[in-house]
C-alpha cells in the first residue's frame, strides 16, 4: 500500500505543478487539489456522510461557521481540513482552524494549501489545538517516512492510538532536533559544562568558559562532518568486493592532437572521495546535479554548472602531497591548501560556500 499511495501522490504532485498556475481561488485550489487528496487517502468524496463540505461549526454567540471539510469513520468526525489559496502560507492561518478544532469532536486538524499539508493534534492541552504541527507533508518532497505516518490517516489504516503515539515522538523529536542544531551553532553554557565536567575537574574561570565552548563547538562540528565522511566512505566502498577498474574520463580533443594508445586521465578513488566531499558541503547551498566534475591530466575540476568560468573547487592528487585549489572573487588562479588527509576539505567550507556565492 504504501509504494502505491507514494505513486498516487506523485502523481498529485504533477498535476498541481502543472495546473497551479491556471488556478485562481482558494475554491479552485479545493476542487483541483484538494479533493484529490482526500480521495487518494482513499475516503469517498462524493459521499456526503463521509466526506462533508462545508461543515458547520457554531463557535459561541458566532453561527453559521464553516470548515471546508469534515472527514468522518463510523460516524464519528476523525479529521477537520481547512484549506487556503495554493499561494497561501499553510503556516500562517492557523487561528480559524484553531477555533474550529476548539468545537469539533475530531483529534486531527489539517490546514494546507493543497501541495503542502500541516497536521496537528492536541498532544500540550485536551481539545485546544496545538500551536504548531506534529507533521508535515510536502507533495514535493515526498520521503518513506512521510508515506509511512500519512498511511495511519487512511480510511483503511485509521489508528487514531498508533497516529497519537507517532504524533508524540515527531513532536518531541523535532523540537530536541532544533534545539540540538541550536546548540552546534552555539553551545550553550549549560552544554559546554555537562560535557567538561566528565573529564576537567578545576574551577570554570569566565576565560576557561569562553574557551571551551569555542571548543565545544569545534567538537561538535568535526564529529559530524566525521560521520557525514564515514557515511560518504561508505558509500563509495560499498562494492569494493568487486574489483574495480579506474574510471577514465576523456576530454574533447582537436583534429591536429596526436593521440596516444592508452588513457591519459586516470580517475582515482580519492579523486572520487574528495569530490563527494565537496559535493555533500555545497548542495546545502545548490541543487547538486548543478555540481558537475572534470577530470583532466594536471588536477580534478569541480565546475558549477559544468562551466569552466565558474571552478569551485580543484583537487591536486597526482603528487606525492594532495592539494586543495579555491578560488576568490572570480580569478582564474586559484589557492591551494595543502591536505594531510582527505578529510581536511571540510576544513575549507567557508571558502567553498563563499567561491559558490560570488557566482550566484
Amino acid at each position: 500500500m504504501e509504494t502505491d499511495l507514494k505513486m498516487k501522490l506523485e502523481q498529485l504532485h504533477q498535476r498541481v505543478d502543472a495546473l497551479k498556475e491556471q488556478i485562481g481561488t482558494e475554491e479552485a485550489t479545493k476542487n483541483a487539489f484538494v479533493m484529490p487528496f482526500i480521495q487518494i487517502l482513499g475516503y469517498d468524496i462524493f459521499n456526503p456522510t463521509e466526506v462533508i463540505p462545508e461543515f458547520i461549526c457554531d463557535i459561541g454567540t458566532k453561527k453559521g461557521e464553516k470548515v471546508d471539510y469534515v472527514i468522518k469513520k463510523d460516524g464519528e468526525p476523525i479529521l477537520i481540513i481547512e484549506c487556503k489559496h495554493w499561494k497561501g502560507n499553510p503556516d500562517a492561518h492557523n487561528s480559524q482552524l484553531h477555533r474550529y478544532y476548539h468545537v469539533s469532536k475530531a483529534r486531527f486538524g489539517v490546514l494546507t494549501n493543497g501541495h503542502i499539508y500541516n497536521f496537528y493534534a492536541d498532544l500540550e492541552k485536551p481539545n485546544i489545538m496545538d500551536e504548531k504541527p506534529f507533521f508535515t507533508l510536502d507533495l514535493s518532497n515526498l520521503k518513506d517516512s512521510n508515506i509511512k505516518i500519512l498511511e495511519k490517516f487512511t480510511k483503511q489504516g485509521y489508528h487514531l492510538e498508533g497516529i497519537l503515539d507517532s504524533a508524540e515522538a515527531l513532536k518531541y523529536i523535532k523540537a530536541i532536533k532544533k534545539e540540538f542544531e541550536k546548540e552546534i551553532d552555539e553551545p550553550s553554557d549549560e552544554l559546554v559544562k555537562l560535557l567538561v565536567s566528565k573529564f576537567f575537574d578545576k574551577p570554570l574561570t569566565a576565560t576557561r568558559m569562553l574557551a571551551f565552548r569555542e571548543y565545544t563547538k569545534k567538537a561538535l562540528t568535526s564529529s559530524i562532518n566525521e560521520s557525514i565522511n564515514s557515511r560518504l566512505k561508505s558509500a563509495l566502498h560499498i562494492n569494493d568486493t568487486i574489483p574495480q577498474k579506474p574510471i577514465a574520463a576523456v576530454e574533447p580533443i582537436d583534429d591536429n592532437t596526436e593521440v596516444d594508445e592508452g588513457p591519459k586521465i586516470i580517475t582515482t578513488q580519492e579523486e572520487l572521495e574528495g569530490s563527494q566531499i565537496v559535493k555533500a558541503i555545497l548542495r546545502e547551498h545548490v541543487p547538486s546535479p548543478r555540481i558537475a566534475f572534470r577530470d583532466t591530466q594536471s588536477y580534478f575540476g569541480i565546475l558549477l554548472d559544468d562551466n569552466n568560468r565558474k571552478p569551485l573547487a580543484r583537487q591536486h592528487f597526482n603528487s606525492a602531497n594532495k592539494y586543495l585549489e579555491v578560488f576568490h572573487n572570480g580569478k582564474d588562479k586559484g589557492e591551494k591548501k595543502l591536505l594531510e588527509d582527505i578529510d581536511d576539505i571540510f576544513t575549507y567550507k567557508k571558502e567553498l560556500v563563499e567561491t559558490l556565492k560570488q557566482y550566484e
